[in-house]
């Protein structure tokens, strides 16, 4: 008979950091929500988006190219060309994003885009997988983006608005991942940075929301680590002749 042969004792530190992913995240759709309100209050006009989406096309391929290797003229040219038709495809499909829930009371579109965002909550696979392939948060959050564009009262308010939400959602991940990949203390230093920005944005929105969202930063970032490490003291686990054998060669042999 033995007894927790397969427990392991989890580190404090190692759980703690695995978890910034998700804290990273939370804080991605809470700045996009900020920036959807400013948006729609009009707060944010059609200039100030628009250079808001050129520096995070900028930082965002500079990020990519950086961690990338190994470098070459081929993968720029590819990235080049990549963002040139994201960026043409949206601009066209811009005036159908207008008009395409005018029709709909804005208090339903806000209801449904909440939903869609509380699906949207968790980290998308693209933290793991950078390919983002079959992914129901990353759905999810597309279509509450292009619920909330009928917003915006011009054409290119909402292709400005589309572009950034897409920006975010699309590429976001797959640069948090690339980061993560290259050194673990530029994640961390990221992922600290980009907290406080969201912190600072959501308080000068709403106070309830920022405490909601510092509590949410806490509860994830502290007090779920160190349950889950409290909580392995007490798991108890006996392996003995009534658990199922396991081979120790090959069938196919």
């Amino acid at each position: 008979m033995v007894m927790n042969s397969n427990v392991f004792k989890r580190d404090l530190l190692k759980v703690t950091i695995n978890l910034v992913s998700m804290s990273q995240y939370l804080c991605i759709v809470a700045l996009v929500v900020s920036t959807w309100t400013y948006t729609v209050n009009l707060v944010i006009v059609e200039v100030t988006l628009l250079k808001l989406d050129t520096s995070l096309l900028l930082v965002g391929s500079l990020m990519l190219l950086v961690t990338t290797y190994p470098f070459s003229l081929k993968l720029l040219s590819k990235y080049v060309l990549n963002i040139s038709f994201f960026i043409s495809g949206v601009y066209v499909l811009a005036p159908i994003y207008q008009t395409l829930t005018r029709s709909i009371s804005f208090d339903s579109i806000r209801a449904l885009a909440v939903c869609l965002l509380l699906v949207d909550s968790r980290p998308p696979g693209a933290l793991n997988n950078p390919k983002m392939t079959s992914n129901i948060s990353l759905n999810a959050s597309i279509i509450a983006s292009v619920l909330v564009a009928s917003g915006p009262p011009s054409r290119l308010h909402v292709f400005a608005f589309m572009l950034f939400s897409l920006q975010i959602f699309l590429f976001s991940p797959l640069i948090a991942f690339c980061i993560k990949k290259y050194s673990l203390g530029l994640h961390l230093l990221f992922s600290f940075a980009l907290m406080l920005m969201t912190l600072s944005v959501t308080y000068q929105l709403h106070i309830m929301f920022f405490i909601l969202l510092a509590v949410l930063l806490v509860f994830i970032s502290i007090v779920c680590p160190y349950w889950l490490t409290r909580i392995q003291e007490y798991k108890f686990e006996i392996n003995g002749p009534w658990d199922e054998a396991k081979l120790c060669f090959d069938r196919t042999e």
